[in-house]
């Protein structure tokens, strides 16, 4: 089952750290801030991805679980003002995911390296799309958040149910529903973000890059075929 399936999410209910009326230079701070963050974050997975190439399974799933200590933590940080920790923490949580997702990127890159190239391509030009929307528009979007909240959770029910039960063109369902989700999660956190001061940047960083490393794994998916995934 892809990581997509299983991402933490920051609820409208953690919104410590949000000042009143920003001005335009304080709002350009912060999100240079966040998307710094956000970048260096992906290089750590890229580093996880090169350290952790040739891993075979493994100690894999214990990776994912320390890359959602990590996102614990850093939302523990930032609570109690701890920022040098709190982004300590969120680059741990990329290392972490690099090193879960490693073999994965090596056998695509292996068999069919267009595929990863395809899949950080639309995951880019999604991003930018669904980024640009949730910055602009006025329309507040935490009222829809529930609503999604819960979708993701009938996706996770059935992703699960096609690991046992073979439904037609699940693969393609499951990654477009998921799409769909993420789409909405990406624009409500690009909201959060013109509203936010530097001291939620951590959290809302690690949300981004959620989003953002949700949309590419369900590309990759896509695009690949599935993987390991039954039809």
């Amino acid at each position: 089952m892809p990581l997509g399936t299983r991402s933490y999410r920051y609820g409208p209910q953690n919104s410590y750290g949000y000042g009143g009326q920003l001005t335009r230079d304080q709002s350009r701070g912060v999100f240079g801030q966040v998307m710094g963050l956000v970048a260096l974050t992906f290089g750590c997975v890229g580093l996880g991805a090169f350290i952790g190439r040739d891993m075979n399974g493994g100690p894999g799933f214990l990776f994912f679980l320390l890359g959602f200590a990590c996102l614990w933590g850093l939302n523990a940080a930032t609570r109690r003002g701890h920022e040098q920790l709190a982004i300590a923490l969120l680059f741990g949580l990329g290392l972490s995911f690099g090193l879960f997702i490693a073999p994965v990127l090596d056998y695509y890159a292996s068999a069919n390296p267009g595929v990863v190239y395809q899949a950080a391509g639309a995951t880019a030009g999604f991003t930018a799309a669904m980024g640009c929307y949730g910055y602009a528009t006025r329309r507040d979007l935490s009222a829809y958040f529930r609503a999604f909240f819960w979708a993701l959770l009938a996706l996770i029910v059935f992703g699960l149910i096609t690991l046992f039960v073979v439904i037609p063109g699940s693969n393609i369902i499951y990654c477009a529903l998921g799409l769909i989700i993420f789409a909405f999660f990406t624009a409500f956190d690009f909201q959060r973000l013109r509203n936010a001061n530097m001291a939620m940047s951590v959290p809302i960083a690690a949300a981004i890059f959620l989003d953002v490393f949700n949309v590419f794994l369900l590309f990759l998916t896509l695009f690949g075929g599935g993987g390991t995934r039954r039809r």
